[in-house]
């Protein structure tokens, strides 16, 4: 009996010395397996303002029905900017900015200490096209997005076919994606210093340089995922565009970007 506990003992304490190893090894890769793939995270996605040319009252019910195909995200949509000086934001794990206070005062200092609250205390923040030219008037919004409209830059490339290179094929958000070919306006007037990750560029058919059509960055204990891309309708609902801001929701709510399969199905493929 002392010699099968002992032996017991023994097996229990070298598959934990083994587990410990793994995670010692890859540490991102131990997070994720400790974190729980199916919790349900809330999403709102804050809306309702924007440049005349972009047309929210169309592109937000597109940019919902395409992360709610995630089952683990529960998503909302509140149109109006102001929402964001609501208490009530803390009841949500993400919040997606689309929209832009074009040509009208943005919603406020307690709009923006609690955004800026809000990520730096865990939570996930999205940025979705023109949303990088709300706040113009604050300047710590350019740590929160990482890049931000810079006026004084040619917008973006006239409107038109053009593709998105994946440059980053490590990352949990763009992992198994491949280059895709899209319709939208590439963007090149982003500008800021704070440290980002690239995912995802595009090379300007005007002037020939590349910019980035996808990345992330951290904002104390948050997540922040931002893209240009989503003009229009179309360009949301194009399935590649579709599915990247999806794995960037659901990586920013702390989950893997893509859920499991259920029992019978076979993995997702992008």
């Amino acid at each position: 009996m002392r010699e099968f506990m002992r032996r017991t003992i023994l097996f229990a304490l070298a598959g934990f010395l083994t587990a410990a190893m793994v995670h010692a090894q890859d540490p991102e890769k131990a997070v994720e397996e400790d974190r729980d793939t199916t919790a349900l995270k809330r999403v709102v996605i804050v809306t309702g303002q924007d440049y005349p040319g972009h047309k929210w009252q169309l592109t937000a019910p597109v940019l919902a029905e395409a992360l709610g195909k995630d089952p683990r995200l529960q998503v909302a949509v509140m149109e109006d900017p102001k929402f964001l000086a609501s208490p009530e934001l803390n009841t949500y794990d993400v919040v997606v900015l689309h929209f832009m206070n074009w040509e009208q005062p943005d919603p406020g200092p307690e709009a923006r200490a609690n955004l800026k609250a809000f990520v730096a205390g865990g939570k996930g923040l999205v940025m979705v096209h023109f949303a990088c030219g709300a706040f113009q008037a604050w300047p710590e919004f350019r740590e929160l997005a990482g890049r931000v409209w810079d006026p004084k830059l040619r917008p973006h490339d006239p409107f038109g076919k053009f593709r998105v290179d994946i440059v980053n094929k490590e990352h949990p958000i763009t992992r198994g994606l491949d280059s895709f070919e899209t319709v939208d306006e590439l963007y090149t007037c982003l500008a800021g210093e704070a440290p980002i990750e690239l995912l995802a560029a595009a090379t300007s058919q005007v002037d020939g340089k590349a910019y980035p059509m996808a990345f992330v960055l951290s904002c104390d204990k948050g997540r922040v995922f931002h893209s240009p891309l989503g003009h229009d309708a179309a360009a949301l609902s194009n399935p590649p565009v579709a599915e990247l801001f999806r794995r960037g929701c659901a990586w920013v709510a702390g989950l893997p970007p893509q859920p499991p399969p259920r029992d019978g199905e076979h993995p997702q493929r992008p």
